[in-house]
């Protein structure tokens, strides 16, 4: 069992959850263990009790009470991705926006956020290339689908990664998506509320609309441009952020699947005669929120070429109101 020890809260820890510094320099520790030592007051920040929920401060002293050592886990071998000068040159070709705290990159179609099953390559593991020598690893803010493109925020720190996570769990973070959807809204503009619930299947995981069990969904949404009745360019600005929303909004509430979609489309999804119509045509096209250098952050990502070369194709241009974020009541 370890002694008592005090220490100081770093300038890289400033704004962390007080639980997720346990866990960080206390991996072993479990989590019925640590909150029994946050019950009884052994954990003290300054002198004083405090929540394992609570954010701290740089220079701050935590009191970190005699921890029960356990047998040490058998390591798991991490696969770490091999970053190669070509990566470096890559992973800052998508840089649209950077300042002191933050990179905005403009994800590529095809790309998975992080590593999963038989995921070998993604965001997550290039960020080695736009780590500096001396400095932390930048750190994934939120995710997109693999097939999504667009505006994805990177952490240049851990305060960065706590302050931009903050802004889009208290909804400050407002995102505008473009989307080609087979066939036309009935109506031109406005918010699909449907529950929505993971279920598992025998081709995978995929979210339903569920109105007993499923989680409140909201999204608003508009016509760009239509080509008669067959496409719609639609601006969609999600209100909530549940996983798949966008498209099975789009499926089950507007009856309009978004092209490329194969998954909740199904063969509807895949147009004939349409350029690259296998591709998913879903683009996180902006993004709008308060930035920690100061003000309000607006970042536009330019679509990918697969996605412009079916606008050509379909005769629609893009105008200035397009960018507008959707004004919800």
């Amino acid at each position: 069992m370890s002694q008592v020890q005090i220490i100081e809260v770093t300038p890289a820890e400033d704004g962390m959850r007080l639980d997720r510094w346990f866990k960080t320099h206390y991996p072993d520790l479990g989590h019925v263990q640590l909150q029994k030592l946050f019950r009884s007051g052994q954990v003290r920040l300054d002198g004083g009790r405090v929540k394992a929920s609570s954010r701290i401060a740089e220079l701050q002293i935590i009191r970190v009470p005699p921890i029960e050592e356990r047998a040490p886990r058998k390591a798991q071998p991490k696969q770490k991705m091999k970053i190669t000068e070509e990566d470096i040159e890559l992973v800052k070709s998508w840089i649209i926006y950077q300042d002191s705290h933050l990179f905005v990159i403009n994800k590529p179609s095809g790309l998975a956020a992080q590593g999963g099953s038989g995921t070998t390559r993604h965001v997550d593991g290039l960020l080695d290339a736009l780590k500096p020598k001396d400095g932390e690893r930048p750190r994934l803010v939120h995710r997109l689908d693999k097939d999504t493109s667009g505006v994805m925020l990177i952490a240049r720190s851990r305060k960065a990664a706590t302050f931009y996570t903050d802004v889009f769990q208290s909804k400050e973070a407002k995102k505008l998506y473009w989307a080609l959807v087979v066939g036309q809204p009935k109506i031109e503009e406005g918010i699909i509320t449907l529950p929505l619930i993971k279920a598992p299947g025998a081709k995978g995981d995929k979210v339903i609309v569920d109105q007993k069990e499923g989680k409140f969904a909201r999204t608003a949404y508009r016509i760009l441009d239509t080509a008669g009745q067959k496409v719609s360019w639609l601006a969609f600005q999600p209100v909530t952020g549940r996983t798949h929303q966008l498209r099975v909004h789009a499926t089950e509430g507007l009856e309009t699947p978004i092209v490329g979609d194969g998954k909740y489309g199904g063969s509807e999804a895949f147009l004939d005669g349409l350029p690259s119509s296998k591709q998913m045509h879903l683009h996180a096209r902006a993004i709008v929120l308060p930035n920690l250098s100061g003000g309000m952050l607006e970042v536009l990502a330019p679509p990918p070429e697969h996605f412009m070369e079916s606008c050509r194709f379909l005769g629609f241009a893009i105008q200035p109101n397009y960018n507008y974020i959707i004004e919800i009541e």
